[in-house]
């Protein structure tokens, strides 16, 4: 090859050279100006995200971008506003995704506040886990005594029916017993000295009552086998029941309120009472069931007041209704005991039995001056509660704890304006720059707390 032959392809190959060169810094330039735009957009979303409502975190371990800027008034242009302020340049935004901490039932709310149990230490999973199997178990008892005493019931009305007479009505437990469940239980068992709460909730602060601004979008979500352990048990940290009230909220029992949600505190404590009775009922009938002594006085008496009538075939059903109203009437003195702070052991002994049969025709009347005895062991009010929440399905929960969010935020803490629904959770952004030399880029940015 000639000597200017080879200076020519020398020149030609320096020439594509310099020209990938060229090539590489200016694809290194406009990655270098992406990236750039993605850092501003990134930044203005993480310092948007840090003003987030502090009393919500602070009370309730609970972030959430509270999106009207405390006006009280949502629009998404002032959400944009302040992430394009943090972010600057010459940026054109719209949100493409957006999440409240109500969305899917509070699918949001409900993921932050199992995290934040998983920061508390120790939480004994394995624990919690074998109480939820119990209160199962035991729950799945009580339908056999409810067919027990229908079956004894319909067995004595039978045999007296036949036999034309029917049970005397004075001293006798099982008539007592009657006209105790038909007055409600509430009234008889709760302190004398304490008033029931008459608060009550306006249909408009109600999450089910008003509409509900809605995000869209589309986020992933991630839900762990124990996830629903945890939630109950926030709601049994954050959410006081009666035993504990704090007052100045939209409602004086939280918990309660969580359970059943009904408008008003004395619906929520009366749902929540009857559903403690049957669980102290189910173990205080397992045990009386089990004491021969205990048996052999209810059906001693059986046996008196069958005699009286001449009908001593009547004394097995009579008998079997006496030690459910007998157990019954302990469970009234147990939830006596619940609702004055006391705690009440799961498993009765001889020790911790607390009512006579002697003393079970006083239960309701003039003359009754019983008050709950306090053992110093077993389970307090909230205790049962926990019982009573592992058995409640999760669906509505979340919501109504949002609603007692609301409801203390607006009261206790003094911020008017605030709406869970208005919270942000997470929030995805599309993004239209111009690059140098006229190129025009669109990347998608989300940003949540998670």
């Amino acid at each position: 090859m000639k000597k200017g032959s080879i200076t020519v392809y020398l020149s030609l190959v320096l020439l594509l050279f310099i020209g990938l060169i060229g090539a590489l810094l200016e694809s290194a330039s406009v990655q270098a100006a992406k990236n750039c735009k993605r850092a501003d957009v990134n930044r203005g979303m993480e310092c948007s995200f840090a003003e987030y409502q502090k009393e919500l975190l602070q009370e309730y371990g609970i972030f959430g971008l509270e999106g009207t800027y405390e006006t009280g008034a949502y629009e998404e242009a002032k959400v944009l506003d302040r992430i394009r302020w943090y972010a600057g340049g010459n940026l054109t935004q719209e949100i493409s995704g957006i999440r409240f901490l109500t969305e899917e039932g509070g699918a949001p709310f409900f993921r932050q506040a199992t995290e934040y149990m998983k920061t508390k230490i120790p939480v004994d999973l394995p624990r919690l886990t074998e109480e939820k199997g119990q209160w199962e178990t035991q729950k799945g008892k009580e339908k056999g005594i409810v067919e027990t005493e229908t079956q004894s019931e319909r067995k004595l009305d039978e045999i007296l029916a036949e036999e034309k007479t029917d049970l005397e009505k004075e001293e006798n437990p099982i008539t007592h017993m009657k006209q105790i469940k038909s007055k409600g239980l509430l009234e008889l068992v709760m302190p004398r000295e304490q008033q029931i709460s008459e608060k009550c909730l306006k249909k408009e602060e109600m999450l089910q009552g008003r509409t509900v601004n809605k995000g869209y979008g589309r986020f992933s979500e991630r839900q762990e086998k124990l996830d629903e352990i945890l939630f109950k048990e926030y709601l049994l940290e954050k959410f006081p029941p009666m035993t504990e009230t704090k007052g100045g909220g939209a409602l004086d029992y939280e918990l309660e309120y969580i359970l059943y949600g009904e408008p008003q505190d004395r619906e929520n404590l009366k749902k929540t009472v009857q559903a403690i009775q049957k669980l102290r009922f189910v173990a205080d009938y397992l045990y009386i069931q089990g004491d021969g002594e205990m048996r052999a006085e209810a059906e001693g008496m059986a046996a008196a007041l069958c005699t009286a009538l001449a009908v001593p075939v009547a004394t097995e059903a009579a008998a079997q209704l006496i030690l459910l109203a007998w157990a019954y009437g302990e469970t009234i003195m147990d939830l006596r005991t619940l609702l004055r702070g006391g705690k009440v052991p799961v498993v009765k002994t001889k020790a911790t039995w607390q009512l006579q049969l002697s003393q079970l025709l006083k239960l309701g009347t003039e003359e009754d001056r019983l008050e709950g005895q306090d053992f110093g062991e077993g389970q307090t009010y909230k205790g049962y509660l926990r019982a009573v929440l592992y058995l409640k399905e999760r669906k509505e929960l979340p919501w109504r704890a949002l609603d007692m969010i609301e409801g203390n935020m607006k009261g206790r803490l003094g911020q008017s304006f605030f709406r869970s629904d208005f919270c942000i959770s997470d929030l995805q952004i599309k993004t239209k720059a111009m690059l140098p030399r006229g190129i025009r880029y669109t990347f998608e940015t989300e940003y949540g707390y998670r």
